[in-house]
Formats: C-alpha cells, structure tokens, sequence
C-alpha cells in the first residue's frame, strides 16, 4: 500500500518540478516588473583589431570573400551576396569597373550537382570626404545575385562568383530554404541580435548565436560601428567625446565594414540574416549622401515586397509575415512609409501567416535613460496602424541591454497589444546602458534635441497614471516586464498558429541556458476581432496616456 502511495507522492513532486520549470505566458495576464541587477563591470567592448585573423582578407585574385544570403519576399526565392577585389583606401581612389567580373550563382540539391544558373548585379560604392588629410574609400566589387523557382524548406548548395575567370569560384555553400507560406509551417528557430559591432564581445555573442543553430537571423540594426573611427583608423568608444570638437564632418573607417563580413561569412553564407537600418549606418559624406555602405552591401526584398526601398521591406516565413520598418526614414502618415505599410498590411491574411511580427532599430518602449522616449514621434505615427492589424512582436535595438516588455498599447498594458523586446545587446564598443530612467535623479531632459533622421521629438509628460504630470515614473513601469543589462542574443521559436517560445541568453551563460523566457500566446478569437472593427478600442495614440497598472 505505501508503495502505491510513495508512486503517487513521486508522481507529484515530478509534476511540480515540470510546471515550475516551463515558462510562463503571456496567457496569464502581464507580469510583475523584474529588474536585474548589474552583476559585474563588464567594461567597455573591445574591436577586433585588422590584424585578427578572422578579419583580415583571404581571398586572392578576384575570388569571392564575405559571401551572404538573404530572403525573399517568399521561400521560393533567396539571395546571394559576395565581395570581388579589394578596397582602396586614400586621398585620391578610383573604383573598380563592376563590369570587371561577372555575377553567377551555381546551385542544386546536391553539392556535386549545381544544375542551375542565376546571374544579377555588380556595383561598387565609395565613401568620399571634401576635406584635406581625410582618406577616402571605395569599396570592393558587390555582387547581388536573386535564386528564384526554389522550393520551400529545402536545402540548396551553391558556388558564387564568375565561372570563366580562373580562380573566381567561391568554395561550395549551403543554406536552407523558409518553409512554405501557411499557418502549420514554420523555421525552426529565428534568432535576433542588435547592436552587434566586431568586438570580443561580438564573437561571444555570434558563437553562442551559431550554437543555437537558427534557421534565419534578424539583425535589427547597428552593424558594424564604423563611424566609431577616424578615417586614418583611430577609433574610440565615443565619438563625439573623443573627435567630435575635431573634425568637420562626422568620419567613417569603411574596412570595418570588409572586416565585419569577412567575421561574418561563417554564418551569414549559410544562414540567411535579414537587416534593417540603424543610426550607425547613417554615414555622412560629400553631397550630404547618407548610408551608402547599407545600401550596397545587403540584399533586400524592396522591389518583391513592393516597398523599393532599403530601409523598409517585407518578407514571408511559413506562417510569419515580418515587417522590417524604418526608424530613420520618413515615418509619417503622409510619407511613403506609411502608405506602403498601409497597403502591405491590407494584403496580410492571417487564416494564411496569423503572425505579424516587426523589426525596426530604435524601441518604442524603453525605460533605459539611453534613447528614452527618442523615436516617440514614430510610435505617434505608427502604432495604432500596427496595432489595428494585430501586431504581436516588435523587435528593437538601439539602447544597449535588454528589456521585454507586457502586452502593451499606447502605455497601457492591454492584451491584444503587442509585445516589445530589444535586444540591443549585440555586444558592440560602445558604452552598456545600466542606468534606468526611473532611477531618482537620471530622468533624462525632456527638451526636444535635434535630430534630422528621427522626425522631431513628440514626447511630453504623462497626464494620468503613476507618472502624471512627469516625464518619467518613479519605478519601474508596468509594461516593462524584464530588463537587464548584459551582452547576449535571443531565439524565437513559433510552435505553431498561437504559440511562440522567446528565449534571451546571456553571454556569460552556458550555451543552451536561458536567462528570460516565456511563451508569447496570440488570442485571435479575442484580439482580431477587436482590431478589425472600424477603429482601435483605445483610438488615436495619445503620448500622455500611461497604465495605472
């Protein structure tokens, strides 16, 4: 009898242990605000110098190096990106002729079989300053090269390059295929980084990336910081304090940017990575051009997905329609943007893809005094749009930490809002943000600062709610459900129509561990039905509006 009894006690010890151990969901409503604190001065990040290894040129003749895939707008296409030659750099560059060597894709299911051909674009960009002792860059030549007829969750090798010129085939790659648009397919994990830069730090946070084997990789701005250097190759952690009494014009070391896909080629030539501009990418130069270096190197899906723009796109996987916005371009309801968003959003079909997840650079809902409320005029914009279609994630960098936030909508916890995460944390050299503004004393001013790439500033004090009549709380607020700063990168892994898992692991943690984690549930019986009515329940986003928990 009292083994029978002993059985029954063990049966449930096991089952406590099991519920204790599963994370929890957003299915029970928002959580209690959880700060972690700082556990150790981890510093600032250090670059990988030019002469690492993994960053120095490997390449000879016109071979391809820092070789790439990107998606579609659908899984039945893929792009692939390499590099030819090498930059020049000096007060006097002349650019290689793109037409110099050709743009060919070599690919089949099997790597002795490359039975298909696909050849694309060639072009070279420079980066030039009108200023004496300044060096000026041109690029090696970039190639573009769309695969289309492909099938869905399939495995493709391919060689990159130009057949006939000796020596100028890349070795043979593979990559993955999305699964096909619906709503019971889906890739199996889809990580997220921002802010990620080439320090010690970076690799940490790639190699415990690569140990999670996603099947895509969204990087949500913020590359390679570049426009932490001189053009003579001096860097430092902050710009402004270092150089920017010194110079004429904000500079850029561009063979970062060289150095950064050549790090990088280890995963990006086998697993797409899909990116969205960030404010280090802005890059100004001579005529007032801006990202040139972002234009040229990346593949995007600007013409399939109908935005013919780099900054913003939209793409398919399985039953996820992704949403990559632009936090530095024109954002306003009479802008392209808008109108774009307006009519990719219409097309949705969530019986088809029932997730709608977004990525842009700078968050919407941080409590960091980083970047504190600093693109509040594109959540004016933009958020009852997304809200009105169901948006359930947003991602976002920019402030470096990490924070997720509650169902949230307008300041206002709300189930059918969308759940915020940034994952600015990527482990670039810039300083860590540590420092809350809800901590007495660090509230940051609230006078407008200017800014000609973020649209003015729209932010005020709240008027109701715990903060009323201030800009900030005096605590951590309600929809800000965990944050903490330390370098790391998240996974996201959607179960099926209803059910995502998102993880966010630390670098200094065993691969594997998580250091948050909770099931993000979507409630279509409950939320798009309130969303497809003729308005938003909560109307016109009204910046002063804040929970009371």
């Amino acid at each position: 009898m009292w083994w029978g009894s002993l059985l029954l006690l063990l049966l449930l010890l096991a089952a406590a242990v099991a519920a204790a151990a599963e994370p929890a969901s957003t299915l029970t409503g928002p959580s209690r605000p959880v700060t972690v604190a700082l556990r150790e001065d981890r510093g600032h990040a250090v670059d990988l110098p030019d002469t690492d290894p993994r960053v120095q040129r490997r390449a000879t003749g016109w071979a391809p190096e820092q070789i790439a895939v990107a998606l579609s707008a659908a899984p039945t296409s893929a792009w692939v990106s390499w590099i030819t030659g090498e930059f020049q750099m000096g007060g006097t560059v002349k650019p290689l002729d793109p037409g110099t060597v050709g743009s060919v894709v070599r690919y089949g299911l099997a790597a002795d079989s490359l039975v298909r051909q696909a050849s694309g674009d060639a072009l070279v960009y420079s980066q030039l300053y009108p200023f004496e002792g300044l060096q000026n860059y041109t690029s090696g030549i970039i190639h573009h090269v769309r695969l289309q007829g492909l099938e869905p969750a399939t495995k493709y090798y391919y060689q990159c390059g130009d057949p006939a010129l000796p020596g100028a085939m890349s070795a043979v790659h593979a990559f993955r295929t999305m699964p096909a648009v619906g709503p019971r397919s889906y890739p199996g994990r889809i990580a997220v980084v921002g802010d990620l830069g080439l320090t010690y730090n970076t690799t940490s946070t790639v190699d415990h990336m690569a140990s999670n084997r996603p099947d895509l990789v969204l990087l949500v701005g913020d590359v390679c910081y570049a426009n932490m250097y001189l053009t003579n190759g001096t860097g430092a952690d902050c710009y402004s304090c270092a150089f920017g009494k010194s110079t004429p014009i904000h500079e850029t070391y561009q063979p970062r940017w060289d150095y950064w896909g050549r790090y990088m080629e280890a995963v990006t030539s086998g697993t797409p990575m899909m990116v969205v501009e960030g404010n280090h990418e802005i890059e100004e130069q001579i005529g007032n051009k801006t990202f040139a270096a972002y234009r040229s190197r990346f593949a995007f899906p600007s013409t399939e997905s109908g935005s013919f723009s780099p900054f913003y796109y939209s793409f398919d996987a399985g039953g996820i329609h992704f949403l990559m916005l632009g936090a530095y371009a024109d954002y306003g309801r009479s802008g392209e943007q808008y109108r774009w968003l307006e009519k990719d959003l219409a097309k949705v079909d969530r019986s088809v893809t029932p997730w709608l997840v977004a990525g842009w650079h700078a968050p919407w809902y941080t409590t960091y005094k980083a970047h504190y409320r600093e693109v509040e005029c594109m959540r004016v914009a933009m958020e009852e749009l997304l809200y009105s279609h169901g948006l359930d994630i947003a991602f976002t960098g920019h402030v470096h930490a990490y924070e997720r936030s509650n169902r949230v909508f307008n300041y206002t916890l709300d189930p059918c809002g969308a759940v915020h995460i940034s994952v600015g944390d990527g482990g670039n050299r810039e300083k860590m943000a540590t420092t809350h503004a809800d901590e007495p004393g660090h509230c940051p001013d609230p006078r407008p600062k200017p800014n000609a790439f973020i649209g003015g500033f729209c932010a005020s004090n709240f008027t109701s709610g715990p903060a009323a009549g201030r800009f900030c709380w005096d605590r951590q607020p309600d929809y800000s459900a965990y944050r903490e700063s330390s370098f790391g990168h998240g996974i996201l892994e959607v179960k099926n129509e209803t059910h995502a898992l998102w993880r966010w692991h630390r670098n200094q943690d065993h691969y594997g561990s998580a250091g948050d984690e909770i099931y993000i549930v979507r409630e279509p019986h409950r939320c798009l039905h309130k969303h497809n009515s003729s308005r938003p329940a909560h109307g016109r986003s009204n910046t002063t509006r804040e929970s009371g928990g």
